[in-house]
């Protein structure tokens, strides 16, 4: 198998293996074919991780800040040293295009660790002056936090979690997704490569069940889940019930307003990238795009003029656009809600169906598929796909379409097209949305926090927000006079 790890897991600075776990592949979605085997962890394998997690946080605790930021920066050099290696095996892993995978996921992850690096010796307390007496507040880690990935962008999802944990003096034991098991086991070797001490940053794998054990685990104090709404709930009641701290990065119907005004290539490309990138597999994509009436037919001739320029094929050629889908129940899912459009009476401006790619039969490709006349009740315009699947609405008022786009249960990003820069900013206020764009979409640098609301989750990653998140406050109250009694 060609990307067959030395080990399934991570713990302790060196890979372990759990003979006794469920056995599970990695398939290479773009062949079916199968490119690792890995057990899933069982018990022992969790409570090794949790132990190991506990000791190494000790260590790294009582690390002067400034050198776990070194610690950090040494790690994202070596990243982006290993850019291409990784990349590549992100794509055997998720099926996204080297194309995509060679600037969006270690790149990134790097990009996250020499951030959280550079704050490492900002993170200091406050002086409070009571009139001779005076209090001081001191930022402390958590302890050992749990860290529960995604399948979409798996080493970029593991540095969002570890950097803020790590820099703040915590340990973690990161879940990968099983779909995408393999590129947290090249971070947590390239972190120990990079000074990190044992146990600091551990990596198991397995299904629901395993992160089931570590968020009901005593010794675990947080859990941070990238993952769906459904999946959301289920880690919220767990840590709810054993009164753990939580955040929840989890999906969206995302929407995208187009107004008459606005330049309408951009827009387009917005569109593209909000739909098509990584094959529509983003939880924050603008997956509602509601164009103007004026403009909306040459909005959508140009988008399918421009779709029909998507490049599918091979992920490992660089000249490729879009790669398969990352799974088999993906595919059929996607399948499912493109025949679900056509029965709700959208009409099909492109794609519809499955990908013949005639080189790669066996693999998980559907055409980038866009509708348009949707309406607001349909269910491809109110459910979360996860695929590349566009829905074009129509609009003409403001405060209708603004009415229209917060009616979801989600929250996590929406985006604006206009050249009024009042009006953009008139709509975004009251747009219901943690993450926000104007002018573009889908742009998430690791300044800026990223989040949603209502049922799109709990909390903030990236930027200075997240060290909230993964720190707490100590308040100490210092007397400087007698201390008086009533007897």
């Amino acid at each position: 198998m060609r990307a067959q790890p030395k080990a399934s897991h991570y713990i302790g600075g060196r890979y372990v293996e759990s003979p006794e776990g469920h056995p599970f592949p990695s398939i290479y979605p773009a062949t079916g074919e199968a490119i690792a085997s890995l057990n899933s962890a069982d018990e022992k394998t969790v409570e090794a991780a949790v132990a190991a997690a506990v000791e190494g946080q000790k260590i790294w605790a009582a690390t002067p800040p400034a050198e776990r930021g070194r610690v950090l920066r040494k790690a994202a050099d070596i990243l982006r040293e290993r850019n291409r290696a990784l990349s590549e095996l992100e794509t055997l892993d998720t099926g996204k295009p080297l194309q995509e995978t060679l600037v969006a996921d270690a790149a990134s992850g790097a990009d996250c660790l020499e951030y959280y690096g550079g704050l490492a010796a900002t993170l200091t307390g406050e002086h409070i002056d009571l009139g001779g007496s005076f209090a001081f507040t001191k930022r402390e880690p958590l302890g050992v936090c749990v860290g529960i990935g995604a399948w979409n962008y798996p080493i970029q999802i593991a540095c969002w979690k570890a950097a803020p944990a790590l820099v703040c003096g915590n340990a973690m034991v990161f879940k990968p997704s099983e779909v995408t098991p393999l590129s947290a086991l090249q971070f947590a070797e390239i972190l120990t490569e990079a000074g990190l001490p044992d146990g600091v940053f551990n990596v198991v794998q397995g299904f629901g069940e395993v992160g089931a054990q570590l968020i009901a685990h005593p010794q675990v104090a947080k859990v941070s889940l990238t993952g769906s709404v459904p999946t959301g709930a289920k880690v919220a009641s767990l840590a709810g019930e054993h009164l753990k701290k939580a955040t929840l990065e989890l999906g969206g119907k995302s929407p995208l307003i187009v107004f008459d005004d606005a330049d309408v290539d951009n827009a387009v490309s917005a569109a593209i990238n909000a739909n098509f990138y990584s094959t529509g597999q983003i939880c924050s994509n603008g997956t509602r795009v509601f164009v103007h009436t004026a403009i909306k037919e040459r909005f959508l001739d140009r988008l399918a003029e421009r779709s029909a320029n998507a490049v599918l094929g091979d992920p490992m050629d660089e000249t490729t656009s879009i790669g398969p889908l990352v799974s088999k129940p993906q595919l059929d899912k996607v399948l499912g809600y493109m025949e679900i459009g056509k029965q709700e009476g959208a009409r099909l401006v492109c794609g519809g169906g499955s990908a013949d790619v005639a080189a790669l039969p066996d693999g998980f490709f559907v055409q980038p598929t866009v509708f348009a006349d949707v309406k607001d009740g349909m269910r491809i315009a109110c459910e979360e796909i996860f695929g590349p699947v566009m829905c074009v609405l129509d609009f003409d008022d403001e405060d209708d379409v603004v009415a229209r786009a917060n009616d979801t249960v989600f929250g996590l990003a929406a985006g604006v097209f206009t050249k009024d820069i009042q009006r953009a900013h008139r709509v975004i206020d009251q747009l219901e949305a943690g993450t926000c764009w104007i002018n573009t979409y889908n742009l998430t640098p690791i300044e800026m926090p990223f989040g949603g609301y209502k049922k799109s989750g709990i909390g903030r990653e990236n930027g200075h927000a997240a060290i909230e998140y993964y720190s707490q406050i100590k308040s100490v109250y210092v007397e400087m006079g007698d201390v008086e009694a009533a007897f």
